[in-house]
């Protein structure tokens, strides 16, 4: 998922600078990289798999298209942050559009058995004792964090993905920073 240092291998970053320029190749390693971590976080948000794979079609489609636009790592981000951005951004307009169509999304929550690749680098994003206390958090009040702190997400995008009410992502977020605020002090 991230950048390679070692081997001969170039990073994430150094293949979007290659797609900017229009190198095919460097855009098949770099979707052979993130599909498959992309997938998995994708699934955990929506289970219909015909939305999922619009929203990765969509979301590689705009890497290819934009990747010039990539800030690098000097911006403050990682090629994979980026590409995420792009794709849960893809997710909400999905979301949006059925909501439209439908009387209101029912997106489904699918309980991993194992530690998710999220969990995993949650753990590494942030420090141990913040991990910690952000997976101690009911799941609905974990949902709320990871889609606005980790996910970059709005309130109005938080509400779309997770089905509720944007009062609610609000009071949740509310709830969930008190309860870390306790546990961290």
């Amino acid at each position: 998922m991230g950048g390679r240092s070692g081997g001969t291998e170039p990073d994430d970053e150094a293949l979007l600078r290659r797609v900017a320029r229009g190198d095919q190749g460097a855009f098949e390693e770099f979707y052979r990289r993130t599909a498959p971590w992309l997938v998995i976080r994708l699934r955990r948000r929506c289970a219909d798999p015909d939305v999922v794979a619009e929203v990765m079609q969509d979301a590689y489609v705009a890497v290819w298209r934009s990747a010039a636009s990539y800030g690098g790592s000097a911006g403050g981000g990682s090629a994979a942050g980026w590409l995420w951005t792009i794709a849960a951004r893809r997710l909400v307009d999905r979301f949006r559009a059925r909501a439209r169509q439908e009387a209101s999304p029912r997106p489904v929550t699918v309980e991993p058995t194992s530690p998710a690749a999220e969990d995993v680098v949650v753990g590494r994003v942030l420090d141990d004792p913040v991990a910690g206390a952000v997976r101690e958090l009911a799941p609905e009040l974990r949902e709320v964090v990871q889609a606005m702190v980790l996910d970059g997400l709005s309130v109005r995008q938080t509400s779309v993905l997770l089905g509720v009410p944007e009062g609610t992502v609000k009071t949740r977020a509310r709830r969930a920073r008190l309860l870390l605020r306790e546990v961290l002090s």
